[in-house]
């Protein structure tokens, strides 16, 4: 006897041993419901962009803290009374069931309990008696794996609801635009209804089956004591959705690329909803003045955590380049970087805002720069220098700091100039001018610098960093970005505007702007009321937009968003306005020509090749030395002064070569030989 309760204990054990060892082997495809459509929301939890699934369907995780706690206490009412007493099978459910299709002599209930239906849709299979079998299976393995609640939010995640419509959060944004957490009766009873037969009963599509279905589901909610009649009553009365609402498409491309680093599911970004939607129509408005493909990008950025609240890729998905993430992109500068070789340059005691310096024809080696309107200052302040952003000054500071100084710094920063050929060639001094490509972001992060005491850091995208240390670089001393930032807030308001000085309640900005070679970008960048906005604007392609410059072009959008800013109340704190104390220290004067030198071409110099294009602005004739006005002439032909410029303008007839000579008053003359390339 005693061997025969031997043998049936280790038959039992044995049998346990391989049911636990098939459970181990074959497991329930759990993994199925960590495929889902990637969500960011904004930093207050917003939905902002939703991403389909691979496949193409929409499924977000339902969590039972975001669910209508009436709404699951109802879906237990209907779907499986005992769902928290049984083991994943209902026996009592499975018995009736057979009693009552064996009298019917069909089907009447399937005895499905929520557990069993989630096995099914882990695992979508033909309904048979098979099949019902391994549901029990996997339900009983579901149950071993996972609390009741968890089993519920698995069920709630996947449940199918017409269309590429799966999870209750999915339904309920796209039927009823809200979230499952305030449910009416009546969409309450038409969600759990459409799990069960979900293109047959949707509501978009057949609407008199929805309706029935959700009469039949409020019926039931009556019958089992979770709705009174009066209830029950009003929701059948109530509206079906007629249409599905579109998920919010806010900040496509930063949303997207948040989206990608992340694995599916929510990601919270560090972007204002509100803030966002109005900076995306702010631009998509500005940009329908342009009609020469033109289309723009925006950033804005909180100083005091660098967080950013909005980030605008492009005026918009339809149009020519659109898809392209435009403050991403790479692209020239223009002026927009003077203002850090400036203080690098207050940083070295090389100059202070009063120093003097010349703006002056000049040649460094091979490169003699202009200002943008072709004319020159003679003596000026750095102060004026900058604020009228002329480029000779510039260039001299930029080569008294040194340019591969000047990139280093801006590397240590976080902003890599990307230079052409910059594994065999230094960086030169066109950086001063734009002679290096730059992003959107990288300007939006030194000017957050600037208007943070001189300390530069990454921007910050999610909402879960914002609450980290910031890790910066400072670039240079609080005092050094005050001033600087004084310069700009000083400089000239733009055409029709009050400078804020004088408007009641505007933000004092600190802007600067910049114009790319052949009118290619247009830039506007400034801080101001704690924050900094970046704009952008220019064809996706690079083609050129003659006369667009970064004051007419992109600097209006600039101050339109600040405004924004200001009505809202978050702008908080000014720029001061700093009267330069500092000794006027002189900046070296390299090479400067004595009165006793001839004068010395220095555009264009001997041997060059000069291109003639289409826009007949000609060339801007310069040198340096000689004595009183000096005279020009070309093949031996005078030159006289235009009066617009009051400058020797060249405008040769044809391609060739021609000999520029130069004479002073006291007769010396330079000379150069050129030749002259026609487009």
């Amino acid at each position: 006897m005693k061997t025969r309760q031997r043998r049936i204990v280790f038959l039992v054990l044995a049998v346990l041993a391989a049911i636990a060892a098939l459970d181990l082997l074959f497991p329930p495809p759990l993994k199925r419901a960590q495929d889902l459509s990637p969500l960011v929301t904004d930093r207050n939890g917003e939905w902002l962009h939703a991403f389909a699934t691979p496949e193409g369907r929409w499924r977000f995780e339902a969590n039972l803290d975001q669910i209508d706690p009436i709404f699951v206490e109802r879906l237990i009412a209907v779907e499986d009374k005992r769902f928290y007493k049984h083991w994943g099978v209902d026996l009592l459910a499975v018995m009736r069931a057979g009693v009552s299709s064996a009298k019917a002599g069909h089907v009447v209930s399937g005895a499905s309990t929520i557990t069993m239906q989630t096995a099914r849709l882990l695992e979508p299979r033909k309904r048979n008696v098979g099949a019902k079998f391994a549901e029990m299976v996997r339900a009983l393995q579901i149950e071993r794996r996972l609390l009741k609640d968890e089993i519920l939010e698995l069920y709630l995640t996947l449940a199918p609801y017409g269309g590429n419509i799966e999870g209750v959060r999915a339904a309920s944004r796209i039927y009823f635009d809200k979230e499952p957490t305030r449910l009416t009766d009546a969409e309450q009873a038409l969600l759990i209804a459409l799990p069960q037969a979900p293109e047959a009963r949707r509501p978009d599509l057949r609407a008199g089956a929805a309706r029935q279905a959700r009469q039949e589901i409020l019926e039931k909610l009556a019958a089992a004591g979770v709705m009174d009649e009066i209830h029950m009553t009003e929701a059948g009365e109530a509206r079906l959705p007629q249409s599905r609402h579109p998920l919010p498409r806010l900040a496509y491309h930063a949303t997207q690329e948040l989206a990608r680093a992340e694995k599916p599911g929510v990601t919270r970004s560090t972007l204002d909803a509100s803030l966002q939607a109005r900076a995306e129509k702010a631009l998509s408005q500005y940009v329908k003045q342009f009609d020469d493909g033109a289309t723009a990008s925006l950033i804005i950025v909180e100083n005091k955590t660098r967080a950013v609240r909005a980030s605008v890729g492009s005026s918009g998905l339809d149009v020519k380049g659109g898809w392209i993430d435009l403050t991403a992109a790479t692209r020239s500068p223009g002026s927009a970087l003077k203002p850090f070789i400036y203080g690098l340059a207050f940083e070295a005691g090389y100059a202070s805002a009063n120093t003097v310096i010349d703006d002056m024809p000049r040649a460094f080696g091979d490169y003699a720069p202009e200002n943008f309107d072709r004319t020159f200052r003679g003596e000026v302040r750095v102060r004026e220098a900058l604020q009228h952003s002329l480029n000779v000054p510039a260039v001299r500071a930029l080569d008294r700091v040194g340019a591969s100084r000047f990139a280093s710094l801006m590397r240590a920063a976080g902003v890599d100039l990307k230079t052409p050929n910059r594994a065999t060639k230094s960086p030169g001094l066109a950086l001063a001018l734009g002679g290096a490509g730059v992003t959107a972001r990288e300007i939006a992060a030194l000017y957050a610098g600037l208007g943070s005491g001189g300390e530069v850091a990454p921007l910050v995208w999610k909402a879960a960093d914002e609450k980290q240390p910031i890790h910066a670089y400072r670039l240079f001393s609080e005092d050094t970005a005050a001033r600087i930032s004084s310069i700009l807030a000083g400089a000239p308001a733009l055409e029709g505007r009050v400078p804020a000085d004088l408007a009641r309640k505007a933000t004092r900005v600190a802007f600067k702007t910049g114009t790319s070679y052949g009118y290619r970008d247009a830039w506007a960048a400034g801080h101001g009321g704690g924050y900094t906005i970046v704009v952008w604007v220019g064809r996706a392609d690079g083609a050129p937009r003659p006369g667009a410059t970064g004051r007419n072009t992109a600097a209006p959008l600039l101050f339109d968003v600040f405004d924004m800013l200001d009505r809202d109340g978050a702008t908080e704190g000014d720029i001061e306005d700093m009267e330069d104390e500092a000794p006027l220290l002189a900046m070296a004067r390299f090479e400067r020509a004595q009165s006793a030198a001839p004068p010395q071409i220095v555009f264009p110099r001997d041997g060059v090749e000069v291109f003639m294009g289409k826009d007949e602005r000609g060339f801007s004739l310069a040198a340096r030395g000689g004595e009183g006005d000096l005279r020009w002439y070309v093949n031996g032909e005078p030159l006289t002064l235009e009066e617009t410029s009051g400058r020797h303008v060249w405008r040769p007839s044809r391609a060739g070569f021609y000999d520029v000579t130069v004479v002073d008053r006291a007769g010396r003359k330079s000379r150069s030989k050129v030749r002259v390339i026609s487009g």
